[in-house]
């Protein structure tokens, strides 16, 4: 279980990382009128979305379950650089909540060729979808390569 505790956080950030090219990719896409291209990057880029998520909850509850820990702390002394982290953070996990909502519709819109709605929430969705998956990569770079505190 140890293994996973190891493993599972770079494999998250890897599947934000994919997920964020291929939301960039997608928007590249239908910006040329590839509109197929964009549809089948964009389902790509929520499965993977979804993959990431189910391994993130899987982290957390063998993360709970092996430590008794929530999360990972962030160890790094310097103050202002904790102020930044935490903003990023909150306003990942905020605006993370959204994501699955508002990626759904925007699905569900462009499916059913229902482009008017589609474009709608995808103005939406789109952004703040980009700024989840960056930043999330941003927090997993703060907390196990930029700020890790050695061991003495």
């Amino acid at each position: 279980m140890n293994a996973a505790l190891e493993i599972l956080p770079h494999v998250n950030a890897g599947l934000n990382a994919a997920a964020t090219v291929l939301l960039v990719v997608g928007f590249v896409l239908i910006k040329r009128g590839h509109v197929a291209g964009h549809k089948w990057t964009m389902l790509a880029c929520f499965g993977l979305s979804v993959l990431f998520l189910v391994s993130y909850l899987s982290y957390h509850q063998i993360l709970h379950a092996v430590t008794g820990e929530r999360g990972k702390p962030f160890e790094y002394p310097g103050l202002a650089v904790r102020y930044i982290y935490f903003a990023i953070l909150i306003s990942h996990v905020v605006l993370a909540a959204a994501v699955p909502f508002l990626a759904s519709f925007t699905i569900y819109y462009g499916l059913r060729d229902q482009r008017v709605r589609h474009r709608k929430v995808a103005r939406w969705a789109f952004p703040i979808w980009l700024y989840v998956s960056v930043t999330g990569v941003v927090v997993y770079l703060m907390l196990y390569h930029l700020f890790r505190v050695s061991p003495v």
